[in-house]
């Protein structure tokens, strides 16, 4: 995987240590990892902007749904792109 974060345009954010825990403990870091930094980013920053504790864990459970899942980001219809040999 390429990291092309250096190509965002909004600000970069940071992954949390409760966060990353989750990932890893439902094994879905490397799915989280594979998803285009935009969308890495985006998450993050959705979670993060959760004024309550409840509204935080909803978003954390529908971003490790769709990351397992693998066919939706932020509620949309999502397909990774085929890779190119």
């Amino acid at each position: 995987m390429t990291d092309d974060s250096s190509r965002l345009k909004r600000p970069l954010q940071p992954m949390p240590q409760d966060i990353a825990e989750r990932l890893e403990a439902d094994g879905l870091r490397q799915k989280f990892d594979s998803r285009p930094a935009y969308q890495r980013n985006d998450y993050l920053g959705w979670i993060a902007r959760a004024k309550r504790v409840e509204t935080r864990e909803k978003r954390i459970a529908q971003m490790l749904r769709e990351l397992g899942e693998g066919t939706r980001y932020m509620n949309m219809a999502w397909r990774a792109a085929e890779r190119q040999t």
